[in-house]
């Protein structure tokens, strides 16, 4: 009991502490996310409050501000097992702010996440996605990040239509 409370605590204290690519990340290992390295976690950003345990994040990942991770979707007492899925964000990713990430998603390995997408279903890996209801927009033919570095252009120039 005391353990679920602390888990909570920390992630609403994640949500606001500075420290985009230091405090907040080490925030959410300490509740039980697995979370790699060169992280970036913005503010305000929920990941779930009762199952962290279910997430992965990959290394080199950015996530946008106020974006919400789901690894459950059920209200009440559950039976254990029931109404839950993990999450996993890839290497490389890129969650544009506003995002929805919902349980049962894998954000393939170098995608990106167009602001204000609700994810349903997995991306594949290296597409841009978005859009209401959010499908592939394209193929990522340069990656946004590399090394920590954002080189736009050619991101941009890369895009490749579906």
């Amino acid at each position: 009991m005391l353990g679920k409370v602390l888990q909570r605590i920390l992630g609403k204290l994640a949500m606001v502490v500075p420290g985009g690519f230091s405090l907040r990340p080490w925030l959410h290992r300490m509740r039980g996310v697995r979370i790699g390295k060169n992280v970036w976690i913005s503010q305000l950003v929920y990941i779930d409050e009762i199952h962290p345990e279910q997430i992965s994040i990959g290394d080199n990942v950015t996530i946008g501000l106020r974006c919400t991770i789901f690894a459950h979707f059920y209200l009440g007492d559950r039976p254990l097992g029931t109404g839950k899925g993990g999450v996993v964000i890839e290497k490389d990713a890129f969650i544009g702010p506003n995002c929805t990430i919902l349980n049962g998603v894998t954000i393939g390995a170098g995608s990106v996440v167009v602001a204000g997408s609700v994810v349903t279903k997995s991306v594949p890996p290296g597409v841009l996605f978005g859009h209401t209801p959010a499908s592939p927009l394209a193929r990522i033919t340069h990656p946004l990040t590399s090394g920590g570095q954002v080189d736009y252009d050619r991101f941009v120039f890369g895009l490749k239509k579906l």
